[in-house]
């Protein structure tokens, strides 16, 4: 019984990947409009599907972003949205900080995030969907696996989580239309969204503004345990970001994409199977991997 079970889910696998080879004809008139193109896996996947024959529009938080992305770039990369048919938008643009436990930040800490992370997801996806809808093409939001497991404490969670909702609903409204709406939920990568150097110093900029009562609650190691966790955590980062660009272009170019992506292997084997786990437990593993309070109670 078992074997069959083994050789029906290889089948399946053969089945999938058989399948997902497929992309796309004629990619000259197809553009692609891709936010957060400055660094990262935007500035990646831009110069990427730049070289496949794609035409993208390229988002840039500023003008250095702009200069140095068409220096590598062909003439058919712009960076001004047009009124085209719009093949797919990459909402890949997002921010990470502040990170830290809750009762460190206040309302204007997640609204800020959030603006970025949730409302300009929302606000560029809407802004241009009528042009996506006219070419039957491609919505790519990019979430994070923090999206499907809450793992650390603040606004990013909250607006990747968000991210999720608005991917789910939006996918079944296009459904209709023939438009696809795909979500890329990468692991840890090594990108500028988490650097060592600034998650330490929002850490300590929030550390200091926090009323002595709550600092006495936390005890003054924890700030600097929390820093060398974070540390010994960015070793462990995947550096090679084509695993990500890779999903993101398949997602954008394959005949029959995926629903969800989720590139790295502690996506693939840590934070996916922790995320269907009963809460008790994922509860349960999660607080051994925190720092804990001085006045901790468990």
């Amino acid at each position: 019984m078992i074997l069959y079970l083994f050789g029906l889910v290889a089948l399946l696998l053969l089945y999938r990947w058989y399948r997902e080879r497929e992309r796309i004809g004629y990619k000259a008139d197809k553009y692609v409009y891709i936010t957060g193109c400055d660094s990262g896996f935007g500035n990646l996947l831009s110069r990427h599907l730049d070289k496949q024959g794609f035409l993208v529009i390229a988002a840039c938080f500023s003008e250095k972003g702009e200069e140095e992305l068409r220096k590598v770039s062909s003439e058919r990369l712009t960076t001004t949205i047009l009124d085209v048919s719009l093949w797919a938008v990459v909402n890949n643009a997002g921010i990470s900080l502040p990170t830290a436990p809750c009762d460190w930040l206040t309302l204007e800490d997640y609204k800020s995030l959030l603006n970025v992370n949730l409302n300009g997801v929302i606000g560029v996806t809407l802004s241009v969907l009528p042009l996506i809808k006219k070419a039957r093409g491609r919505v790519v939001n990019v979430s994070s696996i923090a999206g499907r497991i809450g793992m650390s404490g603040g606004p990013y969670c909250v607006s990747k989580h968000g991210v999720e909702a608005f991917n789910d609903s939006l996918r079944r409204n296009m459904i209709p239309f023939g438009v696809k709406v795909l979500c890329i939920e990468p692991g840890s990568f090594r990108t500028t969204l988490f650097g060592v150097d600034s998650f330490a110093r929002s850490l300590n900029e929030l550390w200091n503004r926090l009323p002595e009562e709550t600092k006495e609650e936390y005890g003054s190691s924890y700030i600097n345990q929390v820093i060398t966790g974070f540390q010994k955590f960015d070793h462990m980062l995947d550096s090679d970001l084509m695993k990500v660009v890779s999903c993101m272009e398949h997602a954008i170019s394959a005949v029959h994409p995926r629903t969800r992506y989720s590139p790295g292997w502690d996506a693939k084997l840590i934070w996916l199977p922790l995320s269907y786990m009963p809460t008790f437990i994922s509860d349960h593993l999660l607080l051994k991997l925190n720092i804990k309070p001085q006045k901790s109670v468990i």
